[in-house]
């Protein structure tokens, strides 16, 4: 178990990179490849149930309010499903953060987002029908994997820069 001062930097790590990835969201970037759902999945993993929601759709909210706001149902959509991989992070990789799993996660989390966001899409834009809804989907696929891309590209660097900084950190002696 690691001491209290060890502990301490792994959350003041663990914070560092949370701001990195989400200042990252206001950067210019393809569509749906963004740090969002990577950092979903980090919260759900790292942070307590009280604020792991808080840090994705923050940064999310953050991004939207300088970058613009957009159709509210879709917004709605969007933020839910966020809050989904937020969930699918915490039940898969909370104090479970293997390779396999993060893998998984990375999967199931863009999936959840897509199926809670595209149907805010069909109630904001579509015909409400089953055709509507099936449309709605076969058309947002390009953008599940873009999401997935992005997904896996700051999955990889947050969950390895999480590993490859916290194995090169000391711990701080006792008396600190």
């Amino acid at each position: 178990m690691s001491s209290p001062a060890f502990r301490l930097r792994e959350d003041h790590l663990v914070f560092a990179l949370i701001l990195v990835a989400a200042a990252l969201r206001l950067a210019p970037h393809p569509d749906n490849i963004a740090p969002i759902g990577a950092l979903a999945l980090f919260s759900g993993a790292y942070l307590n149930r009280q604020v792991q929601w808080l840090v994705p759709l923050g940064a999310l909210f953050l991004g939207d309010v300088v970058n613009g706001l957009y159709h509210v149902t879709v917004m709605v959509f969007v933020y839910l499903g966020f809050a989904a991989s937020t969930a699918v992070g915490r039940s898969l990789l909370h104090r479970r953060d293997r390779l396999p799993r993060i893998v998984l996660a990375t999967l199931f989390g863009a999936l959840a987002f897509w199926l809670v966001s595209n149907l805010g899409s069909w109630l904001a834009f579509r015909p409400l029908t089953a055709a509507g809804l099936a449309q709605c989907y076969l058309d947002a696929i390009p953008y599940l994997l873009r999401s997935l891309a992005g997904d896996a590209l700051y999955v990889v660097l947050l969950f390895g820069g999480y590993r490859v900084l916290r194995r090169t950190m000391q711990p701080l002696p006792a008396s600190a």
